[in-house]
């Protein structure tokens, strides 16, 4: 099912949105999660199609209560995780998926930006890099937000992987945590910045 969908979107995104990857050399072969700011309900399946891999999301519970989604979005990898306190069974499924191989897609913000402007991260993702014991890759999604706004129809969608961040463990406090989630949204923001840079050029 995975796949089959996976072939819809692309189609979609790449037709109607003129979809753009890049950076797609620095996805390991093995484990790696894919860390990505957050402006839009797009973001997802964007995220998911412009991965060669199966993409397994850490998603908010909140979307697992209607049965059909949730069977839906079960099926394409997702698994809840409950937002505002540590949520150990997520993470440990987080973490197998990881030490299995797997791909995990993650949004460190925890909830969308309105605005478009990074916000500050939950410092769970790096608690399971270094678990896990796999890199994460800055992730930069640019567009899906602009969908219908500022006289934008079909904005052009695009994802840039940014180089592998490997997190090495210093100590358990929340402080460093933080800290090292905190060098993840700045390799983000270095990502969105080059698009910008690109526009004023």
């Amino acid at each position: 099912m995975y796949g089959l969908v996976h072939v819809i979107l692309t189609t979609f995104f790449s037709v109607f949105f003129r979809f753009k990857v890049s950076g797609l050399e620095n996805i390991p072969a093995s484990g790696a999660i894919v860390a990505a700011n957050h402006i839009s309900l797009w973001d997802p399946p964007v995220v998911g199609c412009a991965m060669p891999r199966q993409l397994h999301f850490m998603a908010k519970e909140e979307l697992f209560r209607n049965p059909a989604f949730n069977w839906l979005i079960r099926k394409l990898g997702a698994f809840p995780v409950k937002r505002g306190s540590p949520d150990r069974t997520a993470i440990r499924n987080a973490i197998t998926l990881l030490q299995e191989g797997s791909i995990l897609g993650i949004f460190p913000e925890g909830t969308r930006s309105k605005n478009g402007i990074l916000g500050a991260p939950e410092p769970g993702l790096a608690l399971i890099a270094i678990k896990a014991g796999v890199p994460i890759i800055p992730t930069a999604v640019i567009g899906t937000n602009k969908v219908f706004c500022d006289g934008h129809i079909l904005p052009q969608f695009e994802v840039r992987f940014g180089k592998p961040i490997v997190l090495k463990r210093e100590n358990d406090a929340k402080e460093s945590m933080e800290a090292m989630s905190n060098k993840v949204m700045i390799e983000i923001g270095r990502l969105l910045q080059t698009d910008n840079t690109n526009k004023q050029g």
